[in-house]
């Protein structure tokens, strides 16, 4: 590739954006880029404001939900506090090494494993994130309905089109209106929060203790599990908004973010999802934020329902966001293309209508269906991050030819045999582990239902990863990464 072609914008690290619709006008407000690669001059940000975004994503009733789980489960208000706290670490530092990918290669996550699985083998890992990204924008529309139409009777129909056609349009406008809206969300929520928190320590909400309840090993691990999954399954997505940051952002400083940001805010409404189905027997998360923010001052609860969907609705922007760059990537990769302003457009309300339709069909049975699909989202994620991560840390240690990842004769291949093979192995030895409400794996039934099956994926296809590439000789690579520098450069 010259500079010539550079400079005329036919490569695929600036592609041009094609066609004059009327969104193609909206120059200072549609985000532009897409797969391509982000050059140094666009770059924006700090690694801080990573903090307060991913805090947000995590900052909904949808999160207090996930703390009704223990509850159900026979675990008490402490176990069930301390098995989120350590799933959300667990989760948070996957997804946060992930997150130092975006500013060294300014490119989308998914893109970016052409590197491990090959130009067409990136297509097994890519389908199943588009299937996590619209798997979780279903259930939390879902959880909006039910919420709402619970407590004010709205019809749930209508607020599934809503909260659709507000994650289309953060979608559509992209990167950085999805930030402001986080971070003017994050300064909103904090101080209802903050009240209701101390509410709920000081004795003025009330609730009784149950009597009975205690440990139980695989209801912990469910408890872990879950927190865990809600914080990997963001793992795809991390890189899409750490790619406009300086490369010269420290990583170390972007993982404290990430980690404080993710952990903080989901151990925190866990555990007052703890708290109201301990102390109080809720059962609808939406409902018993509301009712109990009422319950300390008037309308308190109507602010904090607000300002959480709100928050769930951002979230599903974000959702919808990564699953239209995971559609790019799988087009690219059949046909090499330009994804313009109004194809991203188009693509971002076709997945939001597909999610539309599901949810509205989806039933009120949530806990289990909420409790099953991140576990299996978490089994399918799980081994895709160990080998990203093994590569990126341990393999080639961040040094990558960008502009190899766009070709199909580049030195990464069609077909990575390492990376497929580890990422089905992964996938085959998490089964007799598994745990679901509708299967249970043989050694997860002699473990009595403690459900391990994710850290097995996690630990096994990193391993033979590394063990696949023990003889792979790096070194080649060199000329191509050198090469692929001094056009960045230029």
């Amino acid at each position: 590739m010259t500079t010539n072609e550079l400079a005329a914008g036919t490569d695929p690290l600036h592609r041009p954006d094609g066609g004059e619709s009327a969104l193609d006008k909206a120059e200072g407000l549609i985000e532009k880029h897409s797969i391509d690669y982000i050059p140094e001059h666009e770059r924006h940000g700090t690694a801080w404001k990573q903090g307060p975004f991913w805090f947000l994503a995590n900052f909904s009733f949808f999160s207090i939900a996930l703390g009704f789980i223990g509850a159900a489960q026979g675990l008490t208000l402490g176990w069930t506090v301390l098995g989120g706290a350590l799933g959300a670490l667990f989760g948070s530092l996957a997804m946060a090494f992930h997150a130092t990918q975006g500013p060294i290669l300014g490119l989308p996550q998914m893109i970016q494993s052409r590197a491990q699985f090959g130009y067409f083998g990136v297509l097994i890992p890519v389908v199943a994130t588009v299937f996590t990204f619209i798997g979780f924008s279903v259930l939390q529309t879902n959880v909006l309905q039910t919420g709402f139409s619970n407590l004010y009777g709205w019809n749930p129909v209508l607020i599934a089109v809503l909260v659709s056609a507000g994650a289309a349009i953060l979608s559509i406008f992209g990167h950085d209106w999805l930030h402001i809206a986080f971070r003017a969300l994050f300064w909103l929520s904090i101080p209802f929060y903050l009240i209701l928190t101390a509410a709920m320590m000081t004795g003025h909400l009330g609730g009784t203790a149950p009597a009975d309840g205690g440990f139980k090993a695989s209801a912990f691990m469910a408890v872990f599990a879950t927190a865990a999954s809600y914080n990997i399954t963001l793992a795809p997505d991390i890189a899409n908004f750490t790619r406009y940051l300086p490369t010269t952002t420290k990583s170390s400083h972007l993982v404290l973010a990430v980690v404080a940001g993710t952990c903080t805010a989901l151990v925190w409404l866990m555990a007052m999802g703890a708290w109201l189905a301990t102390r109080t027997g809720a059962t609808d998360a939406l409902v018993a934020l509301s009712d109990s923010g009422n319950y300390v001052f008037a309308n308190l609860g109507t602010v904090l329902a607000i300002l959480s969907a709100l928050a769930l609705v951002a979230t599903i922007g974000i959702n919808t966001y990564s699953a239209m760059l995971s559609v790019a990537t799988i087009v690219d990769c059949i046909r090499p293309t330009t994804p313009t302003r109004a194809m991203k457009s188009i693509t971002s309300i076709a997945i939001v209508v597909v999610s539309l339709l599901i949810s509205i069909n989806l039933g009120t049975d949530q806990l289990t269906k909420i409790n099953d699909l991140m576990v299996i989202l978490l089994y399918v994620l799980v081994p895709w991050s160990a080998v990203n991560l093994v590569d990126f840390f341990f393999v080639r240690k961040g040094h990558y030819a960008i502009t190899d990842i766009f070709k199909r004769d580049g030195i990464y291949g069609l077909w990575s045999w390492r990376g497929l093979s580890a990422y089905f192995i992964g996938l085959l030895v998490q089964i007799p582990f598994a745990v679901l409400s509708f299967y249970k794996g043989p050694i997860a039934e002699a473990l009595d239902g403690v459900d391990i099956a994710f850290i097995v994926g996690m630990i096994v296809p990193g391993l033979l990863y590394l063990w696949f590439c023990r003889g792979y000789n790096i070194a080649e690579e060199v000329p191509a990464i050198v090469h692929s520098d001094e056009v960045l450069e230029d």
